[in-house]
């Protein structure tokens, strides 16, 4: 086999190591594989945006700003690179960067961890990290989840969105963001962020035990509004 055909196989398996690392957010081998990715393919703007987005996610935002600045001196019109860097240049970056850990807090009835299904190809979902706020769009009666390149990253089960799409219409707000990401999955924290009257005793979200517990009332009441009637045909 010729040396350069080898050399491709390399850095091929190089970059699915770095894809990897990403997804399951080992970001320090992150940064050691994408750095030797770069040492043979300088100009390589997707490892590029891996690296950058490494030390974005470990909070050097100096490093990062300064790597998706060297990605548009490649290619101007990058999107990865000018979204992010929109954002390391807002007033309150560092403000919202610190209010991830409070960004997942749990109310029954208004909040969810939803694990999306049918995801987009891991190229897309190692972009995503989490507290990344993920648009809803309802589309033929199905909830699809979007990032903020406005790419398809998954969609919401069936059941839920059933659910949510009958609030939706009737006037409910709600607000997702990327919660965790890994290699073979991907789940949502969903927000309700405004009730309407019309559902106000209605919430947006039932729990395993309170359906199993409404399930099996209705289940004992059938069976005591039977009896009777079966005894009085007995009498």
């Amino acid at each position: 086999m010729r040396v350069d055909s080898l050399q491709s196989i390399f850095m091929s398996q190089l970059k699915s190591q770095a894809i990897q690392t990403a997804l399951v957010g080992d970001w320090d081998n992150a940064i050691a594989l994408n750095q030797k990715i770069l040492n043979q393919e300088p100009k390589d703007i997707d490892t590029l945006n891996r690296l950058a987005f490494a030390y974005l996610s470990l909070g050097d935002t100096k490093e990062a700003r300064n790597i998706y600045q060297k990605v548009l001196s490649l290619d101007t019109k990058n999107p990865i690179a000018i979204r992010n860097l929109k954002r390391l240049n807002e007033v309150n970056y560092k403000k919202e960067n610190c209010q991830i850990n409070n960004l997942f807090i749990e109310e029954p009835g208004k909040t969810k961890i939803i694990e999306l299904i049918n995801l987009a190809d891991k190229k897309i979902i190692s972009h995503i990290r989490s507290g990344e706020k993920i648009a809803l769009c309802i589309k033929r009666m199905k909830i699809f989840a979007i990032d903020q390149n406005n790419k398809y990253i998954g969609m919401l089960p069936d059941d839920l969105c059933r659910r949510l799409i009958k609030f939706i219409n009737g006037g409910n707000k709600y607000e997702a963001y990327a919660r965790t990401i890994d290699s073979n999955k991907i789940s949502i924290f969903i927000r309700e962020l405004k009730r309407v009257k019309k559902y106000k005793n209605q919430p947006s979200f039932m729990y395993a035990e309170k359906a199993k517990l409404h399930l099996d009332s209705n289940s004992t009441s059938t069976r005591s509004h039977s009896t009777p009637r079966h005894s009085s045909q007995k009498k």
